[in-house]
């Protein structure tokens, strides 16, 4: 059947019912052909086990991404920081969109505002920069990981990290700010994420103990210096007191 004789056999209500469930249907095809278009550049963007999709908080390798991709994420990096009036102006822009997305993290962290805000930019500058050097970027993301032990943070919270950066350079970059810029933003966020999840689930047991055990050697290193508390005991005492010679004994003495 025709989409003419479709029309003929219905109301107006029916037919303008019809043409609106085929319009949103258009557009859930759209949306769908949209999104499967994302997961395609993202998985492309990086060929591990990293995207921009996921915090994977289940490992921590090297961070392998796309040269193209690298190079729109520090294009895109150098574009919004020449931009802007100064770093510092850069990092409280970040700090903005961070807690204006999200005000309870503010409690996460005991630094000053404009202090937070320069580690912010320069935690991000140091990330982008070494995008094309895997090895370096991981031994960049190990320290601030360690860093960052104090930091209870979660998959929820570096989605919300995540998406306030990647918001605030497409509000400051507009078109300039690509889908493979975000894809890229998306998935070294992420990666950086979810390897300080990494960081402090797995190498937090073996800090503490560590750290037990350097206290213990410290103590024991301490005793056998200053000597046991027993020695402390006997030399407090001084020598031991002598008896007393038997007054019977020198009575008998006498009389021989």
């Amino acid at each position: 059947m025709s989409c003419e004789e479709v029309s003929d056999q219905m109301s107006e209500e029916e037919l303008a019912a019809y043409e609106e469930a085929k319009s949103v249907t258009h557009e859930l095809d759209a949306e769908d052909a949209e999104e499967a278009e994302d997961e395609e550049e993202a998985a492309a963007i990086s060929a591990g086990a990293y995207n921009a999709n996921e915090v994977n908080d289940s490992i921590f390798e090297e961070l392998h991404m796309e040269p193209m991709a690298v190079q729109e994420v520090k294009d895109c990096w150098k574009a919004y920081i020449n931009g802007a009036e100064s770093r510092d102006a850069v990092g409280e822009a970040i700090y903005a969109a961070l807690f204006d997305a999200a005000p309870s993290l503010q409690g996460m962290f005991k630094t000053p505002r404009a202090i937070m805000a320069i580690r912010f930019m320069n935690g991000l500058n140091h990330i982008v920069n070494s995008l094309h050097d895997p090895k370096a970027l991981k031994i960049i993301v190990e320290t601030l990981g360690f860093q960052h032990l104090d930091l209870e943070v979660t998959p929820p919270r570096v989605v919300i990290f995540r998406d306030a950066i990647t918001e605030l350079f497409q509000d400051e970059l507009g078109s300039r700010f690509s889908n493979i810029a975000r894809q890229g933003f998306g998935t070294f966020l992420n990666y950086v994420g979810g390897s300080y999840i990494y960081i402090r689930v797995k190498y937090a047991e073996r800090l503490t103990c560590l750290a037990k055990s350097w206290a213990s050697a410290n103590n024991r290193a301490l005793e056998d210096d200053v000597g046991s508390p027993e020695d402390a005991e006997k030399s407090d005492s001084g020598p031991p007191p002598q008896e007393a010679p038997d007054a019977s004994a020198k009575k008998g003495s006498k009389k021989a």
